[in-house]
């Protein structure tokens, strides 16, 4: 039983002190493939050192996040862009990127604008994208749509949306990232997961942050990837095994890893 953890931050300051534990709790719990989304020009080189010193558990991406785009987000993007020229054999995936409006709106143009332009990287360099979306859902799957192009492909990380907005993006191609938030009771999450099929779905921890229960309010880590999973396979009615085979399978497609 092998599992993925599609969405993980390792390379934050959270686990500077004691990365190697948590890597060792992730192998131990047979968490065998890390998926690490990066935020912008100041946490690419730590993920990078992070992926080549676990080079058989770590895949890296490139990206700018929506709540990173300042006035400089011209340059930002450069960046990505020499990222990408210097290093898209190494890359998994383009994100963390996205729309978000739930803290600042000052720059909601700019967010759109760097959106569509790291779609376009997507599709020159044939990498899905992982999203992220607050407040933001109906935006971004919109500026998806109305490229109307089967080449982008990726994942909703964090999935926060109903039904149908669920049913929308996986229409779009793009899978839905589940993590701690399934374990949380009155999250709505729950009834998603119990309508949409196995086979659109990738588990995620977003560590260090949304653990799952019984852990809230502590670190969350890759490790406890097995508890959401169990989440997931008691509200499928199914087994751990089967969560796992499938939804790891979902991830190694998705990201092309072999």
């Amino acid at each position: 039983m092998i599992f993925a953890d599609s969405h993980t931050h390792l390379y934050s300051e959270e686990f500077e002190k004691d990365l190697d534990e948590v890597i060792g709790r992730a192998e131990r719990k047979n968490v065998r493939h890390l998926f690490l989304p990066n935020t912008g020009s100041e946490t690419y080189a730590r993920m990078m050192q992070v992926a080549v010193r676990f080079p058989h558990l770590c895949h890296p991406m490139t990206g700018l996040h929506p709540t990173s785009v300042k006035a400089n987000y011209k340059k930002e993007l450069d960046e990505v862009g020499q990222q990408l020229e210097e290093s898209h054999e190494k890359l998994c995936a383009i994100g963390e990127i996205g729309i978000d409006l739930y803290w600042d709106k000052t720059y909601e143009q700019e967010q759109r604008f760097v959106f569509d332009f790291q779609l376009d990287l997507a599709i020159e360099y044939d990498l899905p994208v992982v999203i992220h979306t607050r407040n933001s859902m109906e935006v971004a799957m919109e500026m998806i749509k109305g490229r109307n192009n089967p080449a982008i492909r990726g994942v909703f990380h964090c999935f926060s949306g109903n039904m149908g907005q669920a049913n929308r993006a996986i229409g779009l191609g793009f899978y839905l990232g589940i993590g701690g938030v399934v374990t949380y009771k009155n999250s709505g999450l729950q009834a998603i997961v119990s309508g949409i099929a196995l086979e659109h779905l990738l588990l995620e921890t977003d560590a260090p942050w949304l653990p799952p229960v019984p852990y809230r309010g502590q670190r969350n880590e890759p490790a406890y990837i097995p508890v959401i999973a169990q989440k997931v396979a008691e509200i499928k009615k199914t087994t751990l095994d089967n969560v796992s085979e499938i939804t790891t399978k979902n991830a190694l497609n998705l990201f092309g890893i072999r």
